[in-house]
């Protein structure tokens, strides 16, 4: 009897209950997932504009930062000449570097580095020596309007310059270091304890000589000038003062003593150099050099550089008050050096008034304490 077999399908308890569980938890999380859809209607939208908006918000937030921290200061380069833009604004100009470095005792150069585009100019503007201007004040009536106007007069000058400014007395003023704050002008001021003595000829000499000690001490390398306050002078004649090399001296025109006339005193030129001198008073003949206090001007090394003054090399150069009135000048520079042949014309030539010697000053003249009225001016009309 023949058997007959038939293949049996596989049963339900045959499949690993493992791979039931894993099916069953998959329909859970499809059916969880279709749960939290949102209807048909809003999907599109979503999946439409949610990238842009990623992207607005990503650069928005890149541009504030950026924007609040600078990579690197931008320099913009205007070649903009002064003389198109009104008054020479020099906002407008690009940033300059300016290094100084001495090439000679009496020379400076300004090297000036300036930024075009990929590329760097650079220029070389000279800067003249130092003018070192010592002017002797004391308290009186017209102190202030004298010491304004040489203020004013100095800050025209081109830098560089240094004013100093010797008071008679053991301390200073407030009204002039008030005044010299508010000049404008690089300034030292410095007092005279030996000017209140009653034995003094001319207490200018020792106020002059407060500055030379000044000088010397603090080795001040410049050209030195006496500028008293009474004095007119002109712009022109601080830069020649500038150019001068060891002793520099010009024709100072001035009042006659019966202010009726004026009269010129100081050398004669022929081109650079002095050959000779000029002067209208018979009394101050038997001078060697006949020239103002403000006729000359010399280098501040000759102070304390024996090489420069091999004649009085032992001895520190002052100015006397031991001599009559009138040859504290030539005392003076006959220290500084031996004969014409040591001085400069300034100008060549010595064809230009510089400045004016007036005396023009009023003694005994009242006027208020601290130039500042405490009353009220009556009225008179």
């Amino acid at each position: 009897m023949a058997s007959i077999r038939r293949t049996l399908s596989p049963s339900p308890h045959h499949h690993s209950p493992h791979r039931l569980q894993l099916s069953s938890s998959s329909k859970f999380r499809h059916q969880n997932q279709n749960q939290l859809l949102p209807p048909s209607s809003s999907f599109p939208f979503v999946l439409l504009y949610r990238r842009p908006i990623y992207r607005f918000l990503l650069f928005f937030l890149l541009g504030f930062m950026f924007g609040l921290f600078p990579f690197a200061d931008l320099h913009f380069d205007l070649d903009l000449d002064r003389h198109t833009v009104p008054f020479g604004l020099p906002s407008l100009l690009p940033r300059q570097r300016v290094d100084f470095h001495s090439v000679s005792p009496g020379l400076q150069t300004q090297h000036i580095s300036r930024a075009s585009g990929n590329r760097i100019e650079q220029s070389a503007v000279k800067v003249g020596k130092l003018v070192i201007v010592v002017t002797p004040t004391y308290n009186r009536a017209a102190q202030g309007y004298y010491l304004n106007r040489l203020a004013h007069t100095l800050r025209l000058v081109e830098p560089p310059l240094l004013w100093i400014v010797v008071e008679g007395g053991e301390t200073v003023t407030p009204e002039t270091a008030h005044l010299l704050s508010k000049s404008g002008v690089m300034y030292r001021h410095l007092v005279c304890p030996k000017y209140n003595s009653t034995n003094l000829k001319d207490r200018g000499v020792h106020q002059r000589n407060t500055a030379l000690e000044h000088i010397e001490t603090h080795r001040l390398d410049g050209i030195i000038y006496f500028a008293d306050d009474d004095n007119v002078y002109s712009l022109e004649l601080f830069d020649r003062i500038r150019q001068i090399r060891k002793f520099g001296t010009w024709p100072v025109a001035m009042l006659a003593q019966g202010k009726n006339k004026a009269i010129l005193e100081g050398p004669v030129c022929d081109g650079d150099r002095v050959i000779g001198w000029h002067t209208n008073e018979k009394s101050k003949r038997l001078r060697r050099f006949h020239v103002d206090m403000s006729g000359f001007a010399f280098n501040s090394t000759l102070l304390w550089d024996p090489k420069r003054r091999y004649h009085v090399a032992w001895n520190a150069i002052r100015q006397l008050d031991t001599v009559p009135e009138g040859f504290q000048e030539t005392t003076f520079i006959e220290q500084l050096v031996e004969d014409e042949n040591e001085m400069e014309a300034v100008p060549p030539g010595c064809n230009k008034i510089l400045n004016w010697h007036l005396h023009l000053e009023s003694k005994n003249l009242p006027y208020p304490k601290g130039w500042e009225l405490l009353e009220n001016l009556n009225v008179n009309g």
